[in-house]
């Protein structure tokens, strides 16, 4: 069919996503039927239950959750970061970057260059995503995603511009303005791979 002639990346994509599809009606037919859909290798669909709410007091809070997540985040794996303009996504994503490239690392913002990459001190690359400016998903490939999904950690701003591409494997990091003008609610929700790691997470 016309599916199997698309590039792989977008093909698991596809299936991933009917997939989750076929997921959502299977749960008005049998909660155990549901489960076992869920619990199939490689989908990952986000468990409610796999998910955390951190108050940030301030900015050197932001920074040292960045710094937690750094040690928990393996080669492979996308970081969504939403959050209205301001939240604390950039600010997150530079101290993530800074704790495995090195304290001196210059961060520039990708708003306008769309992708900023870097490597670790262990030689693995990281992609720091600004999507903002992203009129549709497919744009996304001539920042060859692909690749960097597949290698690296990806740090995404504004996740919600892949649409389709997006992996359901990853891990979703959303910033709220808090109750002063410092203060930052965050919750960080992943797939059950995470579920472990999450509970790690330390200020």
């Amino acid at each position: 069919n016309s599916i199997s002639k698309w590039p792989a990346f977008h093909r698991n994509s596809c299936y991933q996503f009917l997939w989750q599809d076929t997921v959502k009606k299977l749960n008005w037919l049998s909660p155990l039927t549901a489960i076992l859909a869920r619990r199939r290798d490689g989908i990952g669909i986000v468990d409610q239950e796999n998910s955390i709410t951190l108050i940030l007091a301030d900015e050197a809070a932001t920074q040292k959750l960045a710094l937690s997540l750094a040690t928990l985040t393996s080669a492979g794996e996308q970081l969504a970061l939403k959050g209205d303009l301001g939240a604390g996504k950039t600010v997150l994503a530079r101290a993530f970057i800074r704790a495995l490239c090195g304290g001196d690392t210059e961060v520039p913002s990708p708003t306008f260059t769309l992708v900023q990459t870097y490597e670790s001190t262990d030689g693995v690359p990281l992609f720091h995503f600004d999507l903002y400016r992203l009129e549709n998903p497919d744009e996304a490939l001539e920042l060859d995603i692909d690749d960097a999904f597949a290698d690296g950690i990806s740090l995404i701003e504004w996740p919600q511009r892949l649409g389709y591409l997006m992996p359901p494997t990853h891990l979703e990091i959303a910033l709220q303005y808090g109750e002063t003008e410092k203060q930052r609610s965050c919750t960080i929700t992943g797939p059950d791979r995470w579920a472990s790691r999450l509970r790690k997470i330390s200020l």
